[in-house]
Formats: C-alpha cells, structure tokens, sequence
C-alpha cells in the first residue's frame, strides 16, 4: 500500500478522534476549504465546514462518552472508505426527537471519504444511527402510552367510584342517572343525597381537564356539595355553591375550575329550586315544549365573593327535567357534524316523557 494511502487513513483517523474530543480548531484544519458533507443528520443542516462542526457539536451535545471504533478501512487513489462502530451514551439531551435514556447507544456506520491536497474534501456515510434512534423513540412512544393508560385507569376507577350507587327510590318520581365515557376519562360528575324534610339534593358538574387531576377535582368538588348540603339544612342551592367555590378556590390548582348545576327537589311540594355555577342549562320538558332552567352564576373555583342566582320551578305530573354535561352536546357523528344544543333542544322537547 502506497503511503499516500497511509496517510489518508491515517487523516480520516485523526479526524474522527478530533470530533470524539471536540477539538473543532483540529477538525476545522483537516477540511479543505470547499469541503462538502453528504451525511444528512439534523433538519436545516448546512453541507459546508461550519454545518458539519455544529452537527458534531449538537450530537456531542446529546451523548457523552462518544468512542468511534475502526473495524475495517480500505484506501485506494483519492478515497478512503471506513467502517467504524460508534458506542456513546445518550444521556444529555435530546437528539432527533429522542429524549436522553441514559443508556449506551451502539450503532453501525460506514464512511467514504475524498481526500484531496492532504485535506478532507468530501464525506459521505451510510449508517443504523437513524434506525437506532428510531427504535428508542418507538419504545419511548410504547412507554408513555402505557403510562397514560396507566393514569386513565386509575382516573376511570377514580371516577366511577366518585358516582352514587343508588338512585334515591321516591313514590311518584323517577331519577335515571345515565353515564358513559367519551374517548377519555374527564372531570364529568353527578351526585343524589338526601336533605332535610324528605328533600332530595340533585348535582351535575364538570371539572376543566383529563386524567387523574380531573377526576380527583370533581370528586372533591361532589363531595363538598354534598357535605355543604347536608351539614347546613335549610341552606338554599345558591348558597351551597357560594360557600364551596370558596372553599374549592384555595384547594384546586389556578388553572382548573368547575361548572355545575345544584338543584333541590321537594317530592311533597312538587319543587325544584336551583342554581347554576357556569354549567349547561338543563332542559325542562312541559306539555311538548322544552325550556331552559337558567340562573346566572360564573364557575366554582375562578373568583372570591361570588354570588349564585337562584330560580325555582313547580313540576307537574308528566313533567320531565334533563341534566347533563358538554360531552352531550359536542359529540359529533362519522362526518364530523357536531349534536349541539339545537337538536338536544329539540329531542327533549319530542321525547321529553322518557326523561322524567
């Protein structure tokens, strides 16, 4: 082997131990001017001598403990192609979209390079480190997917346990509590207890976000209207909801709230007197129309000092009242139409006996 050869080996090593020590001045003085690099690795990544050094720099800004190992490597005229087995340890940041994990990373990779006037002029290289990546991303992508099934589980169990296991059994009336989740678990609750004089407490609500944090507010949140309702007899439904939007204010996180409608109902009196904190409007059902039950009030857990208006309805024989949560009206069907609430309206008021 001619010793121009040995030296274009030779220069190709010297490069490559230069980039494992992050000696860029090293580097910079073994390209030719003009050089050009093939190898494609991070997006916006420029061909010339100052793209090449960055993406040494950002990959060494990823691993540690980067070794590049010759295994073969043949010379002959201008060219000097090598196959090196590169061992680093990806434990810094993140790299083509791959969170650090903190393990050794072996991959495979294959350079050809061009020499010209004992400078490097031109890299090209094929190699498994994209695949390599790709393949801790992959299970990254498995880990988190089991973690957050992990978390919806524990919110499901959270939730259905959070809901009445029985229906207050009350002569003349019918309550028929009707659940199911959407694509995932949320904040959404109902309650029944029972008050003083024979009356019923009746609650729907909804806490803002998913998962755990959603569910652990909701129940929370049925949990002190119910208390509130029951430690204070003849408190009226407003001010139930004033006294746990200041109570929820300072026990749930800034950004969270809660939406519900708190309604009594009085069997003897035929009464459902009620009051709304930020929740959709329930829909009462009277001789084949629908009307909205409406009483102003801003969400639970958003301001100090609010107040909640209170309204009462007298319900007659046949009458029928639906609650509800937003996950009714914004289901949407395969084409992406949304129900909304001009056909729940208009259902309540078609089918309004099957809901009493």
């Amino acid at each position: 082997m001619s010793s121009e050869a040995e030296e274009n080996k030779a220069l190709v090593h010297r490069l490559f131990e230069a980039r494992g020590k992050l000696d860029m001045d090293a580097v910079d003085k073994m390209l030719a001017p003009d050089f050009v690099s093939h190898t494609r690795v991070l997006p916006g990544h420029k061909p010339d001598r100052e793209g090449y050094k960055r993406m040494s720099l950002e990959y060494a800004a990823a691993f540690s403990n980067t070794r590049f190992i010759v295994e073969d490597q043949v010379a002959e005229g201008d060219k000097v192609v090598s196959r090196f087995t590169v061992h680093a340890t990806h434990d810094r940041k993140e790299f083509l979209g791959v969170a650090p994990t903190g393990r050794e990373t072996t991959y495979n990779a294959i350079f050809n390079h061009r020499i010209e006037g004992r400078k490097i002029a031109e890299e090209r290289s094929l190699g498994t480190v994209a695949q390599t990546l790709m393949e801790q991303r992959l299970e990254q992508e498995r880990v988190e997917r089991e973690r957050i099934e992990q978390e919806l589980e524990v919110a499901r169990s959270i939730q259905q346990a959070s809901l009445p296991k029985e229906v207050p059994n009350l002569e003349g009336w019918q309550i028929t509590p009707f659940y199911r989740p959407a694509r995932e678990v949320g904040g959404d609750f109902y309650d029944f207890f029972e008050l003083e004089d024979g009356r019923v407490g009746v609650v729907v609500g909804d806490a803002t976000g998913k998962g755990i944090p959603a569910a652990l507010v909701a129940e929370a949140t049925s949990n002190m209207l119910r208390a509130v309702a029951q430690a204070f007899g003849s408190v009226s439904p407003g001010e139930v909801l004033t006294r746990v939007n200041e109570t929820l204010l300072a026990r749930i996180p800034k950004n969270m709230f809660v939406t519900s409608f708190f309604a009594i109902l009085d069997p003897e009196k035929c009464t459902l007197s009620y009051a709304n904190a930020g929740h959709n409007l329930p829909y009462l059902w009277h001789g084949g129309n629908a009307r909205e039950l409406r009483a102003r009030g801003m969400p639970l857990g958003l301001m100090a000092g609010m107040g909640y208006e209170e309204k009462e309805t007298t319900l007659e024989r046949g009458d029928g009242a639906l609650l509800y949560s937003d996950g009714l009206v914004e289901a949407h069907d395969p084409e992406g139409e949304m129900f909304g609430f001009p056909r729940l309206r208009a259902i309540s008021a078609e089918h309004g006996m099957n809901y009493r």
